[in-house]
């Protein structure tokens, strides 16, 4: 973990005070050789640092008052209980599994257990594209709506956790549109997804009426691609994950709250972006993720692409990147948008400045208990 926790910070300013105390009572005793008083006894003033839980901030919905604006929520960071787990964490935060565990590299993610400090990537680089209608990033695990923008300029984008084809069955790229949206659909299995169930023994019928066991859930968006959706899942702790046959799975309560949003005709565009970066304010952010299986692009060259583009737009200075640091940004691929100029503040010390929220994880939800152990099975 990148933060101290909070029951190591005591002993550690302890230790600093004992020392500074020492070196000043060593001159203090040169200073007064002639004095016969007995030395003052030490005393111990230091307190622990309390951190203030906070509720948690909503990060599923943006206004960008700026049409410039790249970078929206803020990084946040929790404490768990020894019951969590981050498919419980995922949910409640508005994020996927794999997000979870690419920000949070040595915890366990299925026993991180009691009081673990858990980051919460809950700050967003907005994908540099158009923005209009639904933006996919396959490399983020993640969705973006934009609202068409108001009068006064502003516009509202919604984000939310995804899950993406699996290796073999990768969600593609390119543009398309909503073609179609229904509730309670009918899943009409491909042949291809029939002939892959029936050779691991787990045969499907060649229709899946609606209900608890159809894998689209009860919100779908059809998409031009032919075979391609965007939909619900009946299994949520998928989210997050690369599990699909190449469709787009949400929590069943995002696309709930999308669906009456989004149109037939809404353009869609599907990315594979991995490297994210934007000026905000006087600071250089990178946000980078682990480049998926069959992405054979060069990450380097990549990254300098992406960095220089975002420095132009901004009209900074190339000069006052650190590059180093953003590669080793780009090596861990943790997804965590932090400062990347030559006098930005290290990893460490921005993570430990992070938001601390309230835990909310609910355990007591019938849906995410079943879905769980569902998946876990």
């Amino acid at each position: 973990m990148l933060t101290v926790p909070s029951s190591h910070i005591l002993p550690i300013r302890r230790a600093s005070l004992l020392t500074a105390a020492l070196m000043l009572g060593a001159c203090a005793g040169l200073g007064d050789r002639s004095g016969d008083r007995p030395a003052e006894p030490l005393t111990e003033t230091a307190k622990p640092i309390v951190y203030v839980e906070q509720p948690p901030l909503v990060t599923s919905r943006f206004v960008l008052d700026d049409p410039e604006q790249r970078i929206v929520g803020e990084l946040q960071m929790l404490r768990t209980r020894s019951e969590d787990t981050f498919v419980d964490i995922a949910r409640a935060y508005n994020l996927g599994f794999e997000e979870l565990v690419a920000a949070n590299p040595g915890i366990d993610p299925w026993l991180p257990g009691e009081g673990a400090e858990i980051v919460l990537p809950t700050r967003f680089i907005l994908p540099a594209v158009e923005r209009e209608g639904i933006i996919v990033n396959n490399a983020q695990m993640r969705l973006y709506y934009f609202e068409p923008p108001a009068e006064d300029g502003s516009q509202v984008v919604y984000t939310h956790p995804i899950g993406i084809g699996r290796i073999g069955r990768a969600t593609p790229t390119g543009q398309s549109t909503v073609i179609d949206k229904a509730t309670d659909p009918t899943w009409y299995p491909p042949a291809s997804v029939r002939r892959e169930h029936a050779e691991m023994g787990d045969p499907l019928p060649s229709i899946v009426p609606p209900g608890p066991d159809n894998p689209l859930g009860r919100h779908v968006f059809r998409l031009g691609l032919p075979s391609y959706l965007i939909h619900g899942t009946n299994k949520p702790p998928g989210v997050g994950m690369r599990v699909s046959a190449g469709c787009v799975r949400m929590f069943p309560e995002d696309i709930e709250a999308l669906f009456p949003r989004i149109a037939r005709g809404t353009p869609v565009r599907l990315i594979n972006e991995p490297v994210l970066a934007a000026w905000h304010g006087s600071q250089l952010y990178v946000d980078a993720h682990e480049f998926l299986e069959e992405d054979d692009r060069d990450p380097e060259k990549l990254l300098v692409e992406t960095i220089e583009q975002a420095v132009a737009a901004a009209g900074q200075a190339l000069g006052t990147v650190d590059f180093q640091r953003a590669a080793v940004l780009m090596r861990e691929g943790r997804g965590i948008a932090l400062p990347s100029l030559r006098n930005s503040t290290d990893a460490q010390q921005y993570l430990a400045a992070a938001r601390r929220v309230e835990n909310i994880v609910a355990h007591d939800d019938p849906e995410l208990s079943a879905a769980r152990r569902d998946f876990e099975d």
